[in-house]
């Protein structure tokens, strides 16, 4: 996988792409992240990426013509499955969405930021519009890099136990069940004891049930997609 990330200020992402599972994955040759800084596609000395809004009002627009440059210099050397533009206005980030993006091989992300970007520049090269949550970031770059960790970690390589993505919370709609490790007892508080039996049909059994009960209880929006939704089990 290739992700191309387009950034004001691409330095925020230098460190989150410079250590663990990211940087596992591009040393391993399975991904490659490539950060471009817009202004170096902006004209003049002072290098301006941004304008004041047509209309009038509070804040800034990144302008859509240093962007347009970026985009189509990077289309020269790529294709791209999808280009994405990340804003509090798109939807909402998940993981079945991180599951399909994790298929592709050339991604192209556009950081948004100030007050966001002429809309035309979302009409002519946007293919998906992508927000992590309801609230308002400085800029999109830190949403960009929870983006590119989501998908990455998936692809088969990055990870040393490839099941261990499967096993993660939100990819059945349900929650993580509790886990333990060593010490088998702490001050008084004790492992349970179906996690230490060796049953593996028994602990598969406690972990779907913790999953159903932990879900339950921490977010029942998800029960009405899971597919325990109904049975007996509830």
């Amino acid at each position: 996988m290739h992700i191309d990330i387009i950034s004001v200020v691409p330095g925020l992402l230098e460190g989150p792409f410079s250590h663990s599972i990211l940087k596992r994955a591009e040393d391993k040759g399975i991904a490659k992240i490539q950060l471009h800084n817009l202004r170096d596609f902006a004209t003049g000395k002072q290098k301006q990426v941004d304008d004041y809004a047509f209309g009038g009002g509070a804040g800034m627009v990144m302008m859509i013509e240093p962007i347009a440059r970026c985009i189509e210099s990077l289309q020269e050397k790529r294709t791209y499955d999808e280009i994405i533009y990340m804003t509090p206005d798109g939807k909402r980030f998940d993981q079945p969405m991180a599951n399909a993006l994790s298929l592709q091989q050339n991604l192209l992300i556009l950081c948004g930021h100030y007050k966001g970007v002429d809309e035309r520049v979302r009409e002519r090269y946007i293919t998906k519009e992508i927000s992590i949550g309801d609230y308002v970031l400085s800029g999109g770059e830190l949403a960009a890099a929870v983006v590119a960790d989501a998908v990455i970690r998936l692809i088969p390589g990055v990870l040393n136990d490839e099941t261990s993505a499967l096993t993660d919370s939100f990819q059945d709609d349900l929650l993580a069940p509790p886990v333990y490790t060593r010490p088998a007892e702490y001050e008084g508080m004790n492992v349970p004891e179906v996690l230490l039996s060796g049953h593996e049909a028994k602990i598969n059994e406690w972990r779907f049930e913790a999953s159903v009960r932990r879900t339950k209880e921490r977010r029942p929006d998800l029960m009405e997609k899971s597919p325990t939704k109904g049975s007996d089990n509830q």
